[in-house]
């Protein structure tokens, strides 16, 4: 009845999905059923019938089945349930068992597919190394490149019910190309913008590193493998460079706490956000880098050095 109800008052499907931790599919056959059975036939489907409870074995056996597979309604948990131990659930009923099994209807996560978790779990312990083996003079940073594009990104926000909120986008394809390192220690961001991100643009970017940290030892910098870091320019110059880099597993940003600072900055700067030109949107991204003290605050309970290890969960399917 509830999502008739919301139906009625102007949610899409996928609104009154997530509000009542159903799927996009059952809220359709509610509304199908409603439009042809009326409200009591609704409320007959949903509320009589037999909905036997499964054995604490078999909870445990669905539990492991839906770890290792993805249902995205739950009607179709319910026909494996049939099939398997021949008990019969409506998919409200089954929503209910799910909720309370410990399990909830969200996005999956994409990760890398060739993410190799021990070869994260071995930078980290050499992380850990590094931290306590630097000279007190040394610094270590992260560093990446990011790309914002100016046109309007959708995002989260709080809407009335019922209403949409529209947001103008922009038909041009324009970006920015910004290649940037930053110290976890102080939140201090060294970043550039360039026509693109090379070899050359990355040694104009040390320059910029050398001379800001002119009085630190050795400068650690962490990195992914992207080609120009690991160019023959590149290395040329760092034979003679304070700056070591210290590269990460290939397909694991997220060990690279720089990434943090890119999805903060999108949220801030980008998200649901209206530039209606170029020079205005530029102007606001770069003006975000140059004032980041602002940011400290949450900065500091963002890039912590929790690094989150991925594909765990893909190995062991």
């Amino acid at each position: 009845m509830k999502a008739i109800l919301l139906l009625d008052s102007g949610w899409s499907y996928e609104e009154v999905a997530e509000a009542l931790l159903l799927d996009d599919q059952t809220i359709r056959n509610y509304e199908k059923l409603y439009k042809d059975k009326g409200f009591d036939g609704l409320l007959s489907d949903n509320y009589v019938g037999c909905m036997p409870k499964l054995t604490c074995e078999q909870e445990e056996q669905l539990k492991d089945h839906i770890r290792k597979n993805n249902y995205s309604a739950a009607k179709e948990i319910v026909e494996y349930v049939k099939q398997t131990f021949n008990k019969t659930y409506t998919p409200e009923g089954m929503v209910h068992t799910l909720d309370r099994l410990g399990f909830t209807y969200k996005k999956t996560t994409i990760v890398p597919g060739k993410a190799n978790p021990e070869k994260q779990k071995e930078f980290i312990e050499n992380y850990k190394q590094l931290k306590e083996e630097k000279a007190p003079g040394d610094k270590i940073l992260f560093m990446d490149g990011v790309h914002p594009q100016h046109n309007s990104t959708s995002a989260y926000c709080w809407i009335e019910k019922g209403k949409k909120k529209e947001i103008p986008s922009n038909t041009g394809r324009k970006r920015i190309n910004l290649n940037g390192a930053i110290d976890i220690e102080t939140f201090e961001v060294t970043i550039r913008e360039d026509e693109s991100i090379n070899a050359q643009s990355t040694i104009k970017l040390f320059h910029e590193i050398e001379s800001r940290y002119a009085q630190a030892g050795t400068i650690y910098i962490i990195s992914d493998n992207a080609k120009y870091y690991r160019s023959k320019l590149v290395k040329e110059y760092l034979a003679n460079s304070r700056i070591k880099i210290k590269f990460l597993p290939s397909y694991s940003p997220n060990l690279n706490l720089i990434e943090r600072l890119w999805k903060f900055f999108r949220k801030k700067i980008l998200y649901n956000k209206y530039y209606d030109t170029y020079e205005k949107f530029k102007n606001k991204c770069l003006s975000f880098f140059k004032n980041i003290n602002e940011y400290t605050d949450e900065l500091s309970t963002l890039l912590t050095e929790n690094f989150q290890i991925i594909g765990e969960q893909i190995s062991k399917i």
